[in-house]
This record gives C-alpha cells, sequence and structure tokens, in this order.
C-alpha cells in the first residue's frame, strides 16, 4: 500500500480511478485526477501549498514534486499544478510551477518555481525551464540553458496524448484491471 500521509490535518485526494505505487510517498495537500499515476519512489510533498494532479497524467519513477511556501512579503504562495494528459518522465524534479495540458517533461528535467509550460509543448530530457519562464505551446525546448529548438509536428503532438494513454493501459495491468 501507497505511503499517503496526513500533514497538518490534510489528506491527499487521489481518485479511486488512479494508481500511486507502493513506494510512492503522497503527502498532505495533493489531489490526483482521474486515470492517472504515481510511479515507483515519486515524492509528492504538498506541505506548504497544493499539488494538483490532473486526469490521464503519469510521473515517473524517481520524480519530485514540491511547492514554495507562503511569503508574507510577497503575498503569494506557489502550488504545482499539472494538467491533463500529461506525462513526466523518470527522476525529474518539478517545483512549484504549471504544467498545463498535452505536454511531455523528458527524464531527469528541472522545472524550477513561476515556471509555465503552456499545452502541447515537449521538454527533452535533462533540460533546466529557469524560474517564472513560459514556454509556448507547440515547441520542443531542449537544453541547460533551455532553448526553443522548433515547432512540434502534428505527429509529434499526437504522440505526447498517446503518452499518457499508454501509461493509462499500463497503470491499469498493475491495478490488476
Amino acid at each position: 500500500m501507497a505511503n499517503i500521509r496526513e500533514y497538518q490535518g490534510v489528506t491527499p485526494k487521489i481518485d479511486p480511478s488512479s494508481y500511486i505505487d507502493a513506494s510512492a510517498v503522497v503527502i498532505g495537500k495533493v489531489t490526483v485526477g482521474r486515470n492517472s499515476s504515481v510511479w515507483c519512489n515519486v515524492v509528492a510533498r504538498g506541505d506548504v501549498s497544493f499539488i494538483k494532479i490532473g486526469d490521464n497524467t503519469n510521473i515517473q519513477d524517481l520524480t519530485m514534486l514540491h511547492v514554495t511556501h507562503y511569503h508574507p512579503e510577497r503575498s503569494i504562495e506557489t502550488p504545482l499544478i499539472i494538467g491533463n494528459n500529461v506525462t513526466v518522465g523518470h527522476s525529474c524534479c518539478i517545483h512549484a510551477c504549471t504544467i498545463k495540458d498535452n505536454v511531455l517533461v523528458g527524464m531527469g528535467s528541472t522545472l524550477l518555481d513561476g515556471c509555465i509550460i503552456e499545452k502541447n509543448v515537449f521538454i527533452g530530457a535533462g533540460s533546466l525551464v529557469p524560474a517564472n519562464k513560459v514556454l509556448e505551446s507547440g515547441y520542443l525546448y531542449f537544453g541547460n540553458p533551455l532553448k526553443q529548438v522548433r515547432k512540434l509536428t502534428e505527429a509529434e503532438i499526437d504522440h505526447i496524448a498517446y503518452s499518457a494513454e499508454h501509461y493509462v493501459n499500463v497503470m491499469n495491468t498493475h491495478k490488476g484491471a
């Protein structure tokens, strides 16, 4: 059974259709939508703000999800919001940002506070998305420092959706469905 923990009276809300691997740790203000999966050794720590994971989204092995606390001088908190049909590859660090629908984040990437990833974006493996950077919809981004490489083809945009669908199928085999 997954390690799903209450924090300061708040228990994660996980849709019953979703899958949380037994080795994952999900703490506090975390919401997981329909048909989503949180895989081996993922940490989702919603303690100082909230984490929202949409529908048909997969967070792959060894990824860390976290948030930034409320800062009284700035009067803001920075949650982590991940949309629908998102694939977050293995060993990513996703911190206090917004990832919109139909995005693929390549393995080993780091997304920093306040960045916004628009829909239909592919982030290549090992990339660093700086704080407060906005990635325009429909492009491939790659690197450290991150660069906009080129416009995505329709086939590549379709592949992002396919990746999310594929992980729903894999999740169902793990659940024995």
